[in-house]
This record gives structure tokens, sequence and C-alpha cells, in this order.
């Protein structure tokens, strides 16, 4: 028995080692191009940057200068940070709500947000487009409140199943000592969901910062995210893309979801599991 288990352990071990690799090349070959030439990114995209091939950091020096690289990533920031910022404050306290008041019209308003989360974007972008633009939010602040509404759905969802878990009792002795319900949702209610919160959080960080439909219907070529300015990079003559200057334009877009993801990592599952399992 415990050789079988060997086996299969051995086997599992195996197969995660395989499906990293598969998952971390894209980004290694990614970032070898990023310190070639524009010509031997396209001849010999496998091989090392090394001699004739390597350009050290021009290509990030170009590519940061090119299509306003450089003020769409202070942009794309903005609006990550905000967007991701407000989900969390809206949607925790829209859980809390849900939960604690219990009346048909919460119970109706929760399964529209569970509702939300299937419909796809496509389905509604053309009245998103039109009403967006109504309503004067086509720029970088309205933008944020697209963002709201569009990542609300999951958001109420994995609160609202933490909240369950969260024992009334708690809330109640808030109460007893003076508390209103704000004070009792920023110091007692949103203290508890902080697993949860930053698993949100990191979920909508990647969604927005990665986006690149909604910032292209919404702000256009005008106010460019950061993927909106790599993609318009590709879009010159044939033989006219810096290539060397676009693959270091990706790395740089990756590193500070990258680094996020790091630093938050370990309360993923446990956010998850929180608001998934849970109630």
């Amino acid at each position: 028995m415990t050789k079988q288990r060997k086996t299969e352990s051995g086997f599992t071990y195996t197969i995660l080692i395989l499906l990293t690799a598969i998952f971390i090349f894209p980004i290694l070959l990614v970032f070898m191009n990023s310190f070639k030439s524009r010509l031997y990114v396209s001849t010999a995209p496998f091989a090392l940057p090394r001699g004739t091939m390597f350009v050290g950091m021009e290509n990030y020096l170009n590519g940061l200068t090119t299509s306003g690289f450089f003020l769409a990533f202070i942009r794309s920031v903005w609006i990550s940070i905000a967007s991701v910022f407000l989900i969390i404050l809206c949607t925790s306290m829209t859980a809390w709500f849900i939960v604690r008041v219990k009346t048909k019209l919460t119970k109706a308003l929760y399964y529209v947000f569970v509702f939300s989360m299937i419909v796809p974007f496509q389905m509604v972008m053309y009245t998103m487009t039109f009403m967006v633009t109504f309503l004067s939010f086509d720029n970088v602040l309205g933008i944020i409140l697209v963002y709201l509404g569009f990542g609300a759905g999951l958001s109420v969802f994995m609160f609202t199943g933490f909240v369950k878990s969260v024992p009334l009792e708690i809330e109640e002795a808030a109460t007893i000592d003076g508390c209103n319900p704000l004070q009792t949702y920023s110091l007692v209610v949103f203290p508890m969901l902080k697993p949860t919160a930053i698993t949100v959080a990191i979920l909508n960080a990647m969604w927005v910062w990665n986006d690149y439909l909604l910032p292209y219907l919404i702000l256009g070529s005008d106010h460019k995210t950061v993927p909106v300015a790599i993609q318009l990079a590709m879009q010159g003559a044939y033989g006219s893309t810096d290539y060397g200057g676009f693959m270091a334009m990706l790395v740089v877009s990756i590193i500070p979801i990258i680094i996020f993801y790091i630093c938050s990592q370990k309360y993923i599952i446990k956010g998850v599991i929180a608001g998934a399992v849970k109630g």
C-alpha cells in the first residue's frame, strides 16, 4: 500500500511539474525575447539573448516611450486600485445587509447578483456603451463605477457566504457597547472579512488590470490602459512593429500583478473556501 501511494504521489508531482512548466514557459519566452533586437525576436524566438542578439535595456526604454505606455501604466494602476477598493467596500456592505436583513427584497437582490455572474459581457456591451456615454461615464472616473457594476456579482456572492459564518452575537455585543451599524461594520464585521476581502481583491485586480475590451469601449485610444497601449503598439504596418519593445511592454505589464499575487496568495484558498462553502 505504501509503495502504491509513493507511485501515485510521484505521478501527481510529475503532472504538476509538467503543468507548471507549460504555464511558465510562455512567460520565460517573453522575458528572453524582451532583451533581443527586433530581427532576432522573429527569426530566433527560442534562442537565448546573447552576442549580437542581446540589446540590454534598449527594448524597455523604447517600449516605455512608445504609444504613451508610461501614462497608460499609471492610468491602469489608478483604475485598478480605485476599482478594487470600491468593489470591496460596497460589496462587503451589501453582503452584510443581505445576510442580516432577511426579507423578500434582500433575497431577490441576492439572486440578482448571482444571476449577473452568468450573463456574458458581450450580451450587454452595446447597451452598456450607450448608457455609459449617455451618463458621461466615459472617463477614468466613470469606468471605476462600471467595474463596480460588473464585479459586484461574484464579490457579493463570496462575501455573503462568509458573513453567514460570522456569529450574530458578536454584532449584538457591539451594539450593546454603543456601536451604531456603521461602527459595527467597520470595527467588528469588516476585520473578520479579511481573508475573503483579500481573495476578492486578487480576483478583481487581475481582471481589471488585464481587461482590454471594457477600457477600449469606454475610454478608447485617448485614455489608454496598459492592454490597450500594448494592442495599439502591435497595429503598425508589416515589418514596422518593434517586437522587442512589445515584449518588454508585456514584461513590465505583468510585474505588478505578479507581485500583488505573491504577497497575497496565502489568503486565496482560505478566502475561497470561507466564501463558497460556508452558508
